[in-house]
């Protein structure tokens, strides 16, 4: 799928470019984009290699396999092939939770670390399984609770009701998850992707947690300490009372949004590598040796992405300065309008599985032109909280263990993305209008 579509973008620019007199442009589009997807890959080697190796405290000091079993009986419904102790059913649920959040630097190797797992029960290398495709179905459709990164925009261009998109990002991301998980259901029981299906690997239930072998720790170590337990309880005293008392200082000069908002941006993460720390430490996992272990392989799946990167950049850059993009929308505009779409919110509509960045600008620009608080401002508001950059998601999770036949992720995908969009502007027109 991605193969088609890559060629069909690239020779359509191309050809565009050339009756247009644009080949200036698209010499310099695929120049940069190929330059700014390996400046991307390089500017998460540190996120990639520092969270990476979190995990692998984590797994060290059996949490994953913990939290897994905790998880299962709902990923069980979701994702039947997965054995219910997989590592793979912890990491994706972090990576879920710390979407919903806004995290996106936390969200993105807990992702990997999932894809990594679920390879491993692949018999097929380098072909997607059906627990694949749904669990990067579930990530593009953005199901969210806080779009910290729209709301800070809107807060930044003086928005009267910043809050004012909650519900409909809520409405919309939610519609755009139960449409991916459909969408992943019924494509697979297509004869194209039925019979590409990888046969399950025959693989007993991981109660005596076979990766344990490779770990550090022994079954001795593994026990936890008394000691440690009081230390820790210590720390985490220590941490909520700093926690109540910048809530308490804060809730005197700002907004109750202003203060969610902040609480988030600011403690979530430290509390992620407290928990993971002190869980390992307690355990008595050698945290610093199994941190660096796992930032090793962090380094390594960064580096991994890169081709897949480039791939994916270029071809959005070659399509944007062809002047693919303004065509398509003077083309699909009179029938956006007709549901309610302004036309000023279309290009935002189109940029966002394809590029964060230039759909973050597009949606900037909308706002300081039209008014944060005007119909067009909370369309592309909305927008960005409820759907997800699909091929640069997909390029870096399939990159990282070298999957190129995707199968039925990309239509299901982008079945969530539409979906997204058209519920998006459903509420808001309902709602705001």
């Amino acid at each position: 799928m991605l193969n088609g579509l890559f060629v069909t973008i690239a020779l359509s620019s191309v050809l565009l470019a050339a009756v247009s007199g644009q080949m200036n442009a698209l010499t310099d589009g695929i120049l940069t984009s190929a330059g700014n997807a390996v400046e991307l890959a390089i500017g998460l080697i540190g996120a990639m290699a520092f969270f990476l190796g979190l995990m692998r405290v984590a797994e060290d000091g059996g949490l994953m396999t913990s939290l897994a079993r905790i998880v299962s009986p709902v990923m069980r419904i979701l994702f039947p092939t997965v054995p219910s102790s997989s590592p793979a059913m912890s990491a994706m649920l972090l990576n879920i939770s710390a979407n919903m959040l806004g995290l996106v630097n936390a969200a993105t190797p807990f992702g990997i670390k999932a894809m990594e797992e679920l390879e491993k029960l692949n018999s097929r290398t380098g072909t997607a399984t059906n627990a694949m495709v749904m669990f990067l179905a579930i990530n593009t459709s953005a199901l969210a609770l806080l779009p910290s990164g729209m709301i800070a925009l809107r807060v930044s261009l003086e928005s009267q009701n910043p809050a004012a998109i909650f519900f409909p990002t809520w409405f919309a991301s939610g519609s755009a998850t139960v449409i991916a998980i459909t969408a992943v259901l019924l494509l697979s029981r297509l004869s194209p992707y039925r019979v590409t299906e990888p046969p399950p690997i025959e693989r007993k239930e991981m109660n005596d947690v076979s990766t344990i072998n490779e770990h550090l720790i022994s079954q001795e170590g593994s026990e936890s300490a008394p000691l440690r337990v009081w230390l820790g309880r210590g720390f985490w005293l220590v941490f909520f009372t700093v926690a109540v008392h910048d809530i308490i200082t804060r809730a005197g000069t700002e907004s109750v949004l202003q203060l969610i908002q902040g609480l988030i941006s600011s403690w979530s993460i430290p509390a992620i590598v407290s928990v993971l720390v002190l869980y390992g430490w307690v355990r008595r996992v050698s945290v610093y040796d199994s941190l660096v272990e796992g930032a090793k392989q962090g380094f390594q799946v960064a580096i991994r992405i890169i081709p897949y990167l480039v791939a994916i950049l270029v071809m959005v850059g070659m399509f944007r300065s062809s002047g693919g993009l303004e065509i398509l929308v003077s083309l699909i505009a009179p029938v956006t309008t007709l549901i309610g779409m302004p036309p000023e919110a279309l290009p935002m509509a189109i940029l966002r599985p394809l590029t964060g960045s230039g759909a973050f600008g597009v949606a900037a620009d909308a706002m300081s032109t039209h008014g944060p608080d005007s119909l067009v401002g909370y369309m592309v508001s909305t927008y960005s909280g409820s759907t997800e950059t699909t091929f640069y998601t997909l390029a870096v999770y399939f990159g990282a263990v070298g999957v190129r036949k995707t199968r039925h992720t990309v239509p299901a995908c982008l079945a969530a993305d539409v979906a997204g969009i058209l519920a998006a502007t459903f509420i808001v027109n309902l709602l705001l209008g």
